[in-house]
């Protein structure tokens, strides 16, 4: 589904975008442009993460660089992006991390035990196709999470929330080049695609990013 459109959307994502990712996306963008201070995402990804984790869509590896206790735990990693895998993995080696290199919008086979929890932060907004599409990742992701653990994270909505000039135009822009695809997503169909696949659903808008979590109920 959406391959070439998915390997195109993370091939954005070479050293040298990696290089400057955190300082323009978590530090300017979030902040001037989305409205939904970094900071905020960090307190919510300590407050749910486990010592049996699975980070999916690891960027930079920020708020596992930042916000994870130093304390003995499994972390995975999971992506398509080998760029973004290897400057993860070197960046929190000291916990081992496995790493697993897949296509989310498949059917995982990572051959591991499962997870407490799994965090999906700044991703969703990337996949192409709608919620109903791309919702399918909770589908997969859920069985690879032990019973009663908790998939959390955040992505950045294309409508109904409040979007300033430049935050308009940089959305359009990222869109039209394939590293957004988030025109049409919106609380509502994010709030299907989560319900569909697990309990407890908790939903936070902060300016154009909505903070979400769910339990595993299968």
């Amino acid at each position: 589904m959406h391959k070439e459109a998915v390997v195109a959307g993370q091939a954005v994502y070479t050293k040298k975008v990696l290089s400057i990712y955190d300082l323009w996306v978590l530090g300017f963008s979030n902040h001037y442009l989305w409205k939904c201070p970094t900071t905020l995402i960090g307190r919510k990804f300590e407050e749910l993460v486990s010592i049996n984790h699975l980070d999916v869509g690891v960027g930079t590896g920020y708020y596992l660089k930042n916000h994870l206790s130093q304390v003995e735990r499994r972390v995975g990693l999971v992506d398509l992006n080998e760029n973004s895998l290897d400057s993860t993995a070197n960046a929190i080696q000291h916990f081992k991390p496995e790493i697993y290199r897949a296509n989310v919008l498949e059917p995982l086979s990572l051959g591991c035990d499962k997870f407490d929890s799994i965090s999906v932060n700044y991703l969703l907004h990337c996949l192409p196709g709608s919620f109903s599409e791309k919702g399918v990742i909770f589908e997969y992701l859920k069985e690879v999470l032990n019973d009663g653990g908790i998939l959390f994270g955040s992505t950045i909505l294309g409508q109904g929330v409040p979007k300033n000039m430049f935050a308009e135009k940089l959305m359009n822009f990222y869109n039209s080049k394939g590293i957004f695809s988030n025109s049409n997503d919106d609380l509502s169909t994010l709030k299907l695609a989560l319900e569909k696949n697990f309990s407890n659903v908790n939903i936070h808008v902060v300016g154009c990013v909505a903070l979400f979590s769910g339990i595993n109920k299968s």
